[in-house]
């Protein structure tokens, strides 16, 4: 796709970087949608006028067969995105998603819901597969971490478009209001260009440097385009992906890194919380109404991830994945000591509605929300586009995301089994001890990659650059960590 030539550098010279970015990340808000979409809708189901009655059991099937879909996305990107690049597939995942809307829509059946859900996890899968990919090849080493969190903001958009919308329209016409996602996706993304990696990949040097042009705003791209063209090279003369991402040592180190990341944030309970919030709110004798209250946790999650927008590439990595590991265990252990409590004592709680101690449990998921917005949620994709060479980043999401989507899927699964044999409580309390083994995990592991260009992260897995990356970071002014892994 042709760009024009722009000579503009100094004052917005980012601006079109972020532009494609927030017309790649749309491409979450539509996915996410899907996810968001539970929360308002089981209540409706398993209401008295329910449009299609379904069981507490088949709910939770609802729920987490999005996760079940989801593992092929990220299959379906590690099969084509290096082929035919990563802008004709990420607007392939627009598909899946229009098929399953048009499917809750004509819905007669819990089958038909279960087929749209498979479809909504591809189209989820693929988008979040290439979007970091998309989005850490087209962005300067400045701006690389701010526009890698965009993907968690986009995604707490498409939340609180779901909580906002949801309990207040039919359950029909959430399916078609929601299709206009996707649609509106497409049209935003289909004028944006492909990567410069990706059509120096595929041998399109002349569309790579217009693409670049229009991307820095600036003809001055030689030099980045050359070292764009060296790694490109050297990346084809390194063999099969997926040998090499399995078998070359520093890659392993950083897909442990990257997998550590996804685990902890799952762990979390995150999903479940989000996929069940008007269900867990439900219980709660509050002034506010279950949905009203699922209204309001989306909002301060939106406005929390904001904050590490302009923080990622400010404060480094490390820090505010500590910092936010720390909150989120103490949300989750205040929820946890809370429905401990009430599920199990009767003399300590007041058993009248509206009791202030019904805010505490609120209050906790606020918090827990919020601190983990500020970090599991955003920075790992931000270094999920850092860590790993351009030839091998496919396979790599390819991983992660498979991995992460059978781990979402255990989670929001077991969830309502757990919460409906053994209590709420216990839930809380195998996501808090997640939670403190993750944030000792990231202690050690995590290595900062703030500012760092991709040549100096390479140095940075090899135990010759570790070796000497003490004396770099002081001289850049960042305190080292070893790696452990």
């Amino acid at each position: 796709m042709s760009v024009p030539v722009v000579k503009t550098r100094g004052r917005g010279q980012y601006r079109n970087e972020y532009i494609a970015a927030l017309a790649a990340t749309s491409s979450l808000v539509a996915s996410v949608a899907c996810a968001g979409w539970s929360s308002p809708a089981l209540p409706t189901l398993r209401g008295p006028d329910s449009p299609i009655p379904i069981t507490p059991d088949e709910g939770s099937w609802i729920v987490s067969l999005l996760s079940i879909g989801s593992l092929f996305g990220p299959i379906i990107c590690g099969l084509f995105v290096d082929r035919y690049g990563r802008r004709p597939v990420l607007l392939l995942s627009a598909i899946p998603l229009m098929a399953g809307w048009l499917c809750i829509a004509f819905a007669e059946s819990v089958g038909v819901l279960y087929t749209a859900r498979l479809l909504h996890g591809i189209g989820y899968g693929l988008a979040y597969s290439v979007t970091p990919i998309y989005l850490g090849e087209i962005s300067s080493d400045a701006v690389r971490g701010s526009t890698g969190v965009l993907v968690t903001v986009m995604a707490k958009l498409a939340f609180l478009f779901e909580y906002s919308v949801g309990p207040y329209v039919g359950f029909r016409a959430l399916a078609w209001i929601s299709l206009a996602l996707p649609v509106c996706f497409v049209v935003l993304f289909f004028w944006m260009p492909e990567t410069p990696y990706s059509l120096l990949a595929r041998g399109n040097k002349q569309a790579a440097a217009a693409s670049l042009r229009w991307l820095r705003r600036s003809n001055a791209i030689d030099e980045e385009l050359i070292r764009m063209e060296k790694l490109v090279l050297a990346s084809k003369q390194k063999g099969n992906p997926l040998t090499q991402l399995l078998l070359t040592s520093t890659n392993k180190k950083s897909l442990v890194i990257i997998l550590l990341l996804s685990l902890g944030m799952q762990l979390t309970g995150i999903n479940a919380i989000l996929g069940y919030s008007q269900t867990i709110f439900s219980r709660l004798a509050l002034p506010l109404t279950a949905a009203e209250l699922s209204i309001v946790l989306a909002l301060v999650q939106l406005g929390s991830v904001m904050l590490p927008t302009f923080l990622v590439d400010r404060a480094g990595r490390r820090p505010l994945l500590l910092a936010s590991t720390a909150g989120s265990l103490l949300g989750l252990a205040t929820c946890a000591v809370y429905f401990t409590l009430d599920e199990t004592t009767d003399d300590i709680l007041s058993p009248e509605p509206g009791a202030a101690h019904g805010w505490i449990p609120f209050v906790g998921v606020l918090f827990f929300i919020i601190s983990f917005a500020i970090g599991l949620a955003t920075v790992p994709f931000a270094i999920l586009g850092e860590v790993f060479p351009k030839h091998i980043k496919a396979a790599a999401n390819t991983v992660f995301a498979v991995i992460s989507s059978a781990v979402v899927f255990s989670v929001v699964k077991l969830f309502q089994v757990i919460s409906d044999g053994a209590g709420t409580y216990v839930s809380f309390w195998i996501f808090t001890g997640c939670t403190t083994v993750t944030g000792v995990l990231i202690y050690f592991i995590i290595p900062e990659t703030k500012g760092k260009s991709f040549e100096r992260i390479q140095e940075m897995m090899t135990h010759r650059g570790l070796s000497n990356e003490s004396e770099r970071d002081a001289n850049d002014g960042v305190k080292a960590r070893p790696l452990l892994c």
